[in-house]
């Protein structure tokens, strides 16, 4: 059990500790929570694909900054000792020191891996941090942001019945997630080439499969901006990897919202959109994910924008970004003027709530709907189900209906059957493949007490 190994590894640090005298028992506790705090950190993070460093917060103040984000079992003083006792018994090495600049108020927090001893450790532990660890809980999953000397900023607020509301919708939501596994089924060979393709994307994290639950963040210190729903792992894989994830070991279907952003801002001001694609009418078709990105970092800014945004690569067209902001406008003419006036923020709030409203009504019904911003995954037999959720939020929303695309998955997985089920004949002749798949799977009938 992982709480065995907690208290060995606990002893072991106390035992190279050079104290006069030991700790009180509420001081033995806080420092056994923060090794285990140390501990989950590490274990979950080197089972990311790909793996990645661990980060501690070394500064004294920040663990009485902003108590609503803080975890108050973690103290300065236990998390120093046990991140530095796992130093010297040779458990964890610095990759990155961190440091804090006062005047500026920000810095860099240290960052660490785990030692080939300590990996061992954890080699020996049975089962995967996804079901042995518990969710995550101490913190808040209502966040409100603000940017503060130019940087947004973590910033406590007042509850009210609204925030409440998102709270304990949230709740439900989170809730039914973890009564529920979803997966990634690739074959075994294929983990490397996803880990690669993620250290390519600056826009992605390392996928973490115990990253089970979802927090909603708002920014601009408003609760009727922003509100999207974050941190879940399938968050984090490319789109091309997508249909390869699994819930409750069934395959799934994606559905997305057609050009979300476009029809929200017509919608919104009461504009119609019309039939032609919102990006292709700028360029008749060409360079599509170009316009794409333009036009909603165009929605999103509250200047001009006369510069190019730095995210955008222009390459292969032969105009320079004034002329494809002009053309932009020029396809656009009924909304000319909702452009540059930080619209993106507002409707981002409403398409989370058509979001919360979509992911509530299966939570419901204790099914499993995992959004991706503008689309939503579930098992391929809730398909229409999800579909029919998803238009009637809309409307609900903004009094119109918006198309909704589905992702099909062209190569059908030979060991589900049309509803998504597991062909039992077929587990044998597969699991070699997805091996890992497998025994995640396995780890988690068995947590269920399914077997």
């Amino acid at each position: 059990m992982f709480e065995e190994f907690v208290k060995e590894i606990t002893k072991e640090l106390e035992a190279k500790e050079s104290r006069s005298r030991a700790r009180s028992a509420a001081a033995h506790a806080r420092f056994e929570y923060a090794v285990s705090f140390l501990l989950q950190e590490l274990w979950r993070n080197s089972l990311s694909y790909p793996p990645r460093e661990s980060s501690i917060h070394l500064r004294r103040g920040y663990y009485s900054e902003l108590p609503r984000y803080r975890d108050e079992n973690l103290t300065y003083r236990q998390v120093k000792a046990a991140f530095d006792g796992m130093i010297d018994c040779r458990m964890i090495e610095v990759t990155t020191a961190g440091f804090y600049r006062r005047e500026i108020g920000s810095g860099e927090l240290t960052r660490f891996i785990p030692t080939d001893r300590l990996l061992e450790k954890f080699e020996s532990l049975e089962g995967h941090p996804a079901f042995q660890l518990k969710s995550d809980t101490s913190d808040d999953i209502i966040i409100l942001r603000n940017k503060i000397d130019g940087r947004q900023q973590d910033v406590d607020y007042d509850d009210t019945p609204k925030t409440e509301r998102f709270r304990s919708n949230l709740t439900k939501i989170n809730d039914c997630f973890v009564n529920h596994w979803a997966d990634l089924r690739i074959e075994d060979t294929e983990v490397a080439k996803l880990s690669d393709r993620i250290n390519q994307d600056p826009d992605k994290q390392p996928i973490d499969l115990s990253k089970r639950t979802l927090t909603r963040i708002f920014t601009n210190g408003s609760f009727e901006e922003g509100g999207r729903f974050y941190r879940g792992w399938w968050q984090n894989v490319p789109s091309e990897y997508r249909k390869f994830i699994t819930i409750d070991e069934g395959v799934t279907t994606e559905y997305d919202f057609s050009q979300l952003s476009p029809h929200m801002l017509y919608f919104a001001y009461n504009h119609e959109l019309g039939e032609v694609d919102a990006y292709d009418r700028v360029l008749d078709g060409e360079h599509r994910d170009v316009v794409k990105q333009a036009f909603n970092a165009m929605v999103q800014s509250s200047s001009p924008l006369n510069q190019k945004p730095d995210k955008i690569n222009m390459d292969g067209l032969e105009m320079d970004w004034r002329e494809l902001r002009q053309r932009i406008l020029d396809a656009h003419k009924p909304i000319q003027n909702l452009f540059f006036r930080a619209e993106g923020n507002k409707l981002q709030y409403r398409d989370s709530c058509v979001a919360e409203s979509v992911m509530l009504q299966f939570a419901k019904q204790s099914q499993v709907a995992l959004p991706i911003h503008d689309s939503f995954i579930m098992r391929e037999g809730f398909a229409g189900d999800l579909e029919e959720a998803m238009r009637r939020a809309f409307y609900d929303e903004f009094q119109a209906d918006i198309p909704i695309k589905r992702e099909v998955i062209i190569e059908r997985i030979a060991l589900f059957d049309d509803d998504g089920n597991p062909r039992i004949d077929a587990v044998t002749r597969d699991d070699r493949k997805h091996s890992q798949w497998y025994d995640r799977n396995t780890l988690w009938l068995y947590s269920r007490g399914k077997q």
